[in-house]
């Protein structure tokens, strides 16, 4: 089969999104599949098999910065891919943002599939959009989004009838994982991801600084980067020696981090829709801290891989790290349930339940017709 996949976001930035159309290209051409990635981005792709049809603009949305791209040049661009590559079938990416996935869509003469990533709690934006938007909805012949949280935040604005298949996860790549040799000696609480207020950043600061005196020899190891990162600068200058500050790095690379650490923080304030970083720490078999919010929940079970907190909460935080930390036996057994459960986000297991999303989008032909929303 051959089969277009449009990333609404830039290529050559740190995001889930990106992530996972890249390790499901990679899969799908395993099977025999012939792919076509879409995507903006500030350089051309390594990858043979990527049309970087743009540069990006950074975009601020509900507390994070989002790089895509929307201009007639791209529309025409992704036209052009599109009618020389000829798929079987187009895999959108959010084909409501006005941006590439959007584009493949409308441009699209193949049946579309399209996967939905996005939770909010609200989005008076969308709503609002809602009407113009449906047209755009009408051409998706199989929808899909990666958990219920995200399912109802477009089946609110748009109907039912989406399919929930996960994120897949590279579970060898983090199981397998030696740890990094470049890190001090001690325990370490580890950080993936942006530093957005959304992530909850903050909150990881302080949840530290309150560990610090208590737990002497933990270190606070951060892989990413972003405009929170001026959090570090209210602590103590002994404490903050402490940090690790990493940058963004490499998917490949982040697994002997995750191999070193004792503890993954992930205590996002909100709009998770599934939490693609708490897979791979139960992967590496990584005690989890995450906030208690409906993403989060679909992943890890509170006691079992791990500890939910309420959002936003660095004593709640840092009291169940102190947990984890101070408790050998609870701390091995949220290790063990976590790898069992990773398991299930393995990605020939989703890949399986995407391949039959593209035959039936296939079997059905064409797009979806008007149907009263």
């Amino acid at each position: 089969m051959r089969i277009a996949l449009a990333c609404p976001y830039a290529w050559d930035a740190p995001g889930g999104v990106q992530v996972h159309v890249r390790q499901l290209s990679h899969h799908l051409r395993e099977r025999g599949h012939e792919t076509l990635v879409l995507a903006p981005g500030g350089r051309p792709a390594d990858e043979a098999e990527v049309r970087i049809v743009g540069k990006p603009v950074r975009i601020s949305y509900q507390g994070t910065v989002a790089p895509i791209l929307f201009s007639v040049a791209s529309f025409r661009r992704v036209g052009e891919a599109l009618r020389s590559f000829a798929p079987d079938v187009v895999h959108a990416r959010e084909p409501l943002t006005p941006a590439t996935s959007m584009f493949a869509t409308l441009r699209a003469d193949a049946p579309v599939v399209a996967t939905f990533h996005a939770h909010a709690e609200r989005s008076k934006l969308l709503s609002a959009a809602a009407p113009v938007l449906r047209p755009v909805w009408r051409r998706l012949r199989v929808r899909i989004a990666v958990s219920e949280a995200a399912a109802g935040f477009v089946e609110a604005r748009f109907g039912d009838g989406l399919r929930v298949v996960p994120n897949g996860c590279d579970v060898d790549l983090f199981a397998k994982a030696e740890p990094a040799a470049d890190l001090p000696s001690g325990r370490r609480l580890l950080w993936v991801g942006r530093l957005d207020p959304q992530k909850g950043f903050a909150a990881a600061v302080q949840a530290f600084a309150r560990l610090a005196s208590d737990v002497p020899d933990l270190v606070f190891v951060v892989a990413g980067d972003g405009r929170d990162r001026g959090a570090l600068a209210r602590l103590a200058p002994g404490v903050r020696a402490r940090v690790v500050m990493l940058g963004n790095l490499p998917h490949e690379i982040l697994p002997r981090y995750h191999a070193s650490a004792d503890v993954f923080l992930a205590p996002a304030l909100g709009q998770e829709s599934f939490g693609i970083v708490l897979v791979e720490a139960m992967a590496a078999g990584v005690p989890i801290v995450a906030s208690n919010i409906p993403g989060y929940r679909e992943v890890v079970r509170d006691g079992i891989e791990g500890f939910l907190v309420p959002p936003g909460d660095a004593g709640e935080l840092a009291a169940a790290v102190r947990r984890v930390l101070t408790d050998e036996a609870l701390s091995h057994a949220l290790a063990a349930a976590g790898r069992e459960r990773a398991e299930r986000f393995r990605w020939p297991v989703v890949v399986d339940q995407i391949e039959s999303a593209y035959r039936d989008a296939v079997e059905a032909g064409g797009t979806v017709g008007e149907q009263r929303v």
